[in-house]
């Protein structure tokens, strides 16, 4: 990406934006998940409690878990709901949900979009297409635009099921946007605010480290590009680390005055869970499962269940050594913007592929970031569209309730179809964005969503095996998953080696 040019979009950009949040108001009277509880229970907790016994509460078996700038987010959010309904600030008002409380906690989530709206306008900006086109619908930032803002996993994630990862993604896109524009210390200072928000984001954490460390405190490189290891400057390493230790202090801080700092940090990462998640999230640890089960039944191996793993693979392992695997991969990467994003990139979905019990919404943390690659190269867009297709299919048991079966696939339906209509246009010359294994693969999602909705609960396992589509659902999506990541860590490193070769 380079800087953008070709007007400020604003009308059309403004449309967007305001289409999209109509949907979102159209939808605020369907389904909510549990999140809806956990966070009217987090309402209620830091309005009513000193923050001393913030960590501390357990009336509800949904306790704060989240970073303590989220917790202060609960708290101003709180002085507001307070105009809406009390009665939703009441601890012990467990699993309330009044109109008006519906009505409020959806609304929020609507407002602080506007966080995610303006960080998908400053990436817009910084869109170096192939090929502009004349027609603004083919335009690369105009398609941006629509696969940021009208994305499927975030609409359905946030304004369905219920959570607030849109103005976070907002807080992680508007960082990448002001590394693009060599703006470092904000870049630097919007990550570690993110990090102090949710934690996930620690994932791709080691992609800013590198890159900030590569691009910023190094400020000169050799006539081959390498580093001059003569130039670090000990004077902005510094600044960055300030940034850091001040927003960890401000956050954190409170807690380590009151010695809760142990209390908060077990709250964050509750080791004792499980490897999978209930519903086994399509990565790795599925298909590892799906196999081990198999073997089991059949009486190859024994079953080794969550306990027996989690005795033996620390906490976070994988996902943090795939992750910083990835930094050293970065080193040999040329150091612009660019490589720092499909860096980020390989770090959330190795995450995912291989995290500690990963949630399957978490494959929106690479979908989003890759959307501002897709429009950019052929290659891209073919594993954006594989990527996306079968990460959005995994997210559909989430919203299991009749009502919301036809809501689910006709928004699915409509930016599945963009996508690929939308990159085949961009990428008209460049031939087929996808083989025609990768069609076929993508195509059998539909007799499997039939069997899922309909065929299944009609037969006589519905009630013996209720877990078949779920499954099903994992283990087939992580196939795609699985090769849309190799297939981008291949590419990745393909390009790698043409850029050196070029270079000497």
């Amino acid at each position: 990406m380079a800087a953008a040019a070709g007007g400020s979009g604003g009308c059309w950009f403004l449309a967007l934006a305001l289409g999209v949040s109509l949907l979102k108001c159209l939808l605020i009277p369907t389904y909510h998940s549990t999140d809806f509880e956990v966070h009217r229970n987090w309402l209620a907790i830091t309005h009513n409690l000193p923050v001393s016994k913030w960590y501390y509460e357990a009336t509800s078996e949904w306790t704060l878990d989240y970073p303590p700038f989220f917790a202060w987010f609960e708290f101003a959010l709180s002085h507001v709901a307070k105009y809406f309904d009390q009665e939703m600030l009441v601890i012990q008002n467990l699993n309330y949900s009044s109109q008006a409380t519906v009505f409020f906690q959806r609304l929020s989530v609507i407002f602080t979009d506007i966080l995610f709206v303006y960080a998908a306008h400053e990436c817009c900006r910084y869109v170096n297409g192939k090929r502009p086109g004349k027609e603004l619908l083919e335009k690369p930032m105009f398609v941006l635009a629509v696969l940021l803002l009208w994305n499927f996993g975030l609409l359905i994630v946030d304004h369905i099921h219920f959570q607030y990862n849109g103005f976070l993604f907002g807080l992680m896109l508007l960082s990448v946007a002001r590394l693009f524009q060599k703006r470092h210390l904000e870049g630097a200072l919007l990550f570690a605010v993110l990090l102090h928000f949710k934690h996930i984001y620690i994932y791709v954490a080691p992609a800013y480290c590198v890159y900030l460390l590569r691009s910023y405190c190094f400020t000169e490189n050799k006539a081959d590009g390498s580093l001059k290891w003569s130039s670090f400057s000990f004077l902005r390493i510094t600044l960055l680390g300030l940034i850091v230790c001040l927003v960890s202090a401000l956050s954190l801080g409170p807690f380590a005055v009151l010695g809760q700092l142990p209390q908060v940090i077990s709250r964050l990462f509750p080791f004792k869970r499980g490897l999978c998640h209930a519903y086994w999230a399509p990565n790795f640890w599925a298909l590892y499962n799906a196999v081990d089960k198999t073997l089991a039944v059949v009486g190859t191996v024994n079953y080794l269940n969550d306990r027996w793993i989690g005795s033996r693979i620390p906490a976070h392992c994988p996902s943090f050594c795939d992750s910083t695997s990835h930094t050293h991969l970065y080193l040999h990467l040329h150091i612009g913007p660019r490589g720092f994003l499909q860096c980020l990139i390989l770090c959330a979905l190795s995450s995912f592929m291989f995290g500690w019990h990963v949630h399957e919404k978490a494959i929106l943390l690479a979908i989003l970031p890759l959307s501002l690659l897709s429009v950019e190269s052929p290659k891209r867009a073919g594993i954006y569209l594989i990527l996306t297709t079968t990460g959005h299919f995994s997210l559909f048991p989430l919203l299991f309730t009749p009502p919301e079966i036809a809501t689910k696939i006709l928004l699915m339906l409509l930016f599945t179809v963009y996508s690929f209509s939308s990159l085949r246009a961009l990428f008209r010359k460049e031939g087929p964005l996808l083989n025609w294994l990768e069609t076929i693969y993508l195509i059998e999602l539909v007799p499997l969503e039939i069997f899922c909705e309909i065929v299944f609960p009609l037969t006589p396992w519905k009630l013996k095996f209720p877990f078949i589509p779920l499954l099903l659902t994992s283990v087939y999506c992580a196939v795609g998953i699985t090769y849309a990541w190799l297939k981008l860590y291949v590419s990745v490193l393909t390009e790698s080696v043409t850029v050196r070769q070029k270079a000497e």
